[in-house]
């Protein structure tokens, strides 16, 4: 594997994750998924990504891939650093649709 193919590979898993924590939901109207395709499903876009680096370290293992293992572990990163920015746990997704500014709900643990 090519070392510049396993780092994009690990930031597009990134980028899918963080869509997929950001906004990621499908809505039901009327009985349908009211979703038919990406152009009415929101995307996280270049302009609102974060600067991804990837370092590779050579274990001698024998290689198993890098398609997926970027994007499992976003959606708890993100959430675990709003926690830890805003004292905020949040415990369902999609992000988008909770109140970042509101402090009512803040996690007892962090005062």
């Amino acid at each position: 594997m090519h070392p510049d193919g396993m780092a994009a590979q690990m930031e597009s898993g990134i980028a899918y994750g963080m869509t997929a924590a950001l906004y990621g939901e499908i809505a039901i109207r009327h009985g349908a998924v009211a979703q038919s395709n990406f152009h009415d499903y929101p995307m996280l876009r270049m302009d609102k990504a974060p600067a991804v680096e990837t370092y590779i370290v050579n274990s001698g293992e024998s290689l198993g891939g890098a398609g997926e293992p970027g994007t499992p572990p976003i959606a708890p990163a993100l959430t675990n650093a709003i926690f830890a920015a805003t004292g905020i746990r949040i415990r369902d997704l999609p992000i988008r649709r909770h109140d970042l500014g509101r402090t009512d709900h803040i996690d007892a643990d962090v005062a």
